[in-house]
């Protein structure tokens, strides 16, 4: 018997070539695994209103790990017009596969590493390497939003005086989204990033967050992040405004050894940081909870380019490593990224993005023949 059992969800688009991608480096570095496909994306929701079947779910929870591709999202109004016909008017509403995911697993902690590799022509620096702690489960991205607001929530708004100035807006005019912090949430995303820190010696954690105008929740992540670094004198703590630190990840990079943040603040300096080591095509993330973890790449399912091969598998082979290190598979982990690094730096397999004419599977057997 295989000692693993993952699930491969390859999902749409180019998810599908990067995952195929992974596979042929699985299969070198010769894994004991045993691999599950399952269902996800645009695809069942069009045919089935439902991107992420049940039958998809029970797979996961079968399985010790899943890699997943990439999936196609649009807006309501585009998924209600592209579901089948014979669904429509049946109440399905489209909701994001992975962020469904995340909640239905408890993957609070989306680990977002941004590395830069040598050789890499598109860094911004070469001495950039910062992770990014970014909660995956609430804040802004909890998915409690009202369009039109129901007058029920609306008369338990207008107790807030600030609230009084939109009483006179029609409710079919007025729309709402919740950033809902718990302080469970706010503690579990704060230890995992301090004691990240320390396992790997790493020098500081900064807080991103914006308090002095969102007072109450950033205002609770702040006062428990304050209370806990004490917890680790070992690693600095330093807190900076959401704004600010993006101007500083531009300014000064190389300064910065770990970050944490709320959901969507975190999106937003994942997505700068991965620019500073080359872009998408080389930012992977993990979304681990307690028991279980996903992982990817955060480049999304790229529909003009599905079919070409012609995206960068980078960031799926790093994901890949990623769920090494989370199994506990130290070696496979470090000889993968020696090859993902070997790759880079020699120059010769560079797919578009990087300014080269090679495929996604000839990067990818690249770095498969540096693993002989």
């Amino acid at each position: 018997m295989p000692k693993y059992r993952i699930a491969v969800l390859p999902g749409d688009g180019v998810g599908v070539e990067v995952m195929e991608a992974a596979r042929i480096v699985l299969d070198k570095i010769r894994f004991d695994a045993e691999y599950v496909e399952g269902d996800i994306g645009w695809e069942f929701w069009c045919k089935e209103g439902d991107p992420l079947p049940e039958r998809t779910i029970s797979l996961l929870k079968d399985t010790d790990a899943c890699l997943f591709g990439a999936i196609t999202s649009k807006p309501r109004e585009d998924a209600a017009k592209e579901i089948d016909p014979k669904l429509r008017d049946q109440g399905f509403d489209y909701f994001s596969p992975i962020v469904r995911l995340r909640q239905e697993f408890n993957l609070y902690t989306n680990l977002r590493p941004c590395k830069a590799y040598p050789g890499n022509p598109l860094n911004y620096r070469d001495d950039v390497d910062l992770v990014i702690f970014r909660e995956n489960t609430e804040g802004m991205y909890a998915g409690v939003e009202f369009f039109p607001i129901p007058q029920k929530v609306k008369d338990a708004l207008l107790l807030h005086p600030k609230m009084r100035k939109f009483a006179e807006v029609p409710n079919d005019e007025l729309a709402l989204s919740t950033r809902i912090m718990t302080r469970k949430g706010c503690t579990r995303i704060l230890r995992r990033a301090f004691e990240y820190a320390r396992q790997h010696r790493r020098s500081s954690v900064t807080l991103v967050e914006k308090p002095n105008v969102l007072r109450e929740t950033g205002g609770l992540i702040l006062d428990i992040a304050r209370r806990m670094a004490p917890e680790f004198p070992d690693v600095e703590f330093w807190e900076a405004n959401v704004d600010a630190m993006a101007m500083w990840l531009v300014k000064n990079p190389q300064n910065y050894a770990v970050l944490v943040a709320e959901n969507l603040f975190g999106d937003i300096i994942s997505d700068l940081a991965a620019q500073l080591v080359g872009g998408l095509g080389f930012a992977c993330s993990g979304n681990i909870g307690d028991d279980y973890a996903v992982f990817e790449p955060t480049h999304g399912s790229a529909p003009k380019y599905t079919g070409m091969y012609k995206v960068n598998p980078t960031a799926m082979l790093l994901a890949t490593k990623m769920m090494f290190d989370w199994l506990g598979e130290e070696e496979d982990a470090l000889r993968l990224e020696a090859a993902i690094a070997a790759v880079i730096k020699e120059g010769k397999a560079r797919t578009y993005d990087v300014g080269g004419t090679s495929t996604t599977l000839d990067v990818a057997h690249a770095v498969a023949a540096h693993l002989e």
